[in-house]
């Protein structure tokens, strides 16, 4: 099945059941579907080769990970998110060419990526305060979608972000309205972005309340289960030790419930627990009631909006840019309840 049959079987030109496989907006949506289906029945495959030869695009989209000393990109989240994406290239006829890069040799990749002309965009992962690859790009001139913002970037660009100052905010004043006072933070690493978003929100909830948030209950590393663990630990050897933890992902989540059975103590009675929960497919929070208390919000669902943005990009050149807020959700589980002391 090719093109042109495809178009006679439809009844309609080539060039409109091109324009409506490849996203344009002047194919209604109706139109669209209806052709999308029949690709689908009639087991339809684009000739990637000859696709690209007449749109002048490569259908690849580009994904830069850096192989750092400080984080590390390939990761459980970043999965989700590249499922989420994938599925969304994959429906648009587009491929994902991931590229790794040790910290001080990105900004030749991207130039030689922009050089060769071998992908139509680029989605930039794990934004720092103040990205100098968003300037980088935006000089290339490559479309591009910042999953995360800058803080400190003030120029227009498009982004999709989780509202991180927000969910930690609220994840505070309710351990705060249980009772909790002594609450130490569990962060990300504080040069990026999120982390320093959720800080900020933690802080904020405390002062609000007549608080000073304590430098001897914040951690700030990279999320894995022996951080959680030891930064728990840490904290509840001390003299005066936290009633309740705040934790920016499940898998460090999971080492510091480790760390308070360690101590015999039971997470939900003796220390509560409220953890930021990118609803990974692979790691679920419980069945039918969640385990931890938790701002969740679905890091599959932003790579599909990310993705479904740079195509939006891609497909309408000069577009302005585009950024989407997504709001975490509060989950009730078991790890919390009210202060004890």
């Amino acid at each position: 099945m090719n093109l042109k049959q495809l178009s006679a079987h439809l009844k309609l030109s080539q060039t409109t059941v091109s324009r409506a496989l490849n996203g344009y907006p002047e194919v209604s949506e109706a139109t669209r579907q209806r052709v999308m289906k029949a690709a689908r029945d009639l087991q339809y495959s684009p000739n990637l080769r000859a696709k690209s030869l007449a749109t002048g695009r490569t259908q690849a989209i580009g994904h830069v990970l850096p192989i750092s000393k400080q984080h590390e990109m390939v990761n459980p989240i970043f999965g989700d998110f590249i499922s989420g994406a994938g599925q969304t290239y994959s429906r648009a006829g587009y491929e994902i060419v991931i590229s790794l890069v040790g910290d001080d040799d990105e900004e030749a990749a991207y130039r030689n990526i922009r050089m060769r002309g071998s992908v139509d965009g680029i989605i930039v992962h794990g934004p720092r305060m103040k990205d100098p690859r968003i300037p980088l790009l935006k000089e290339l001139g490559l479309p591009f979608v910042v999953h995360g913002r800058a803080s400190q970037i003030d120029t227009p660009y498009s982004w999709l972000d989780t509202n991180n100052l927000r969910a930690f905010t609220r994840a505070t004043e309710f351990l705060l309205d249980l009772g909790h006072r002594r609450i130490g933070l569990v962060n990300g690493l504080e040069f990026m972005d999120f982390a320093h978003r959720r800080r900020e929100g933690y802080t904020a909830a405390l002062t609000a309340r007549g608080l000073t948030a304590d430098p001897a209950l914040m951690r700030s590393g990279e999320m894995t289960e022996i951080y959680g663990f030891r930064s728990a630990q840490e904290m509840l050897a001390g003299s005066d030790t936290p009633t309740a933890f705040l934790v920016s992902s499940m898998i460090a989540a999971l080492g510091v419930r480790r760390a308070i059975h360690d101590a015999g103590l039971e997470m939900g009675r003796d220390v509560s627990v409220i953890t930021h929960d990118d609803d990974l497919g692979y790691l679920r929070n419980g069945h039918d009631v969640p385990i931890f208390t938790a701002t969740r919000s679905s890091v599959r669902a932003a790579g599909t909006g990310a993705a479904e943005m740079l195509l939006k990009l891609i497909r309408e050149p000069g577009h302005a840019p585009l950024t989407q807020m997504m709001e975490a959700e509060l989950i009730i589980g078991t790890s919390t309840g009210p202060a004890r002391r």
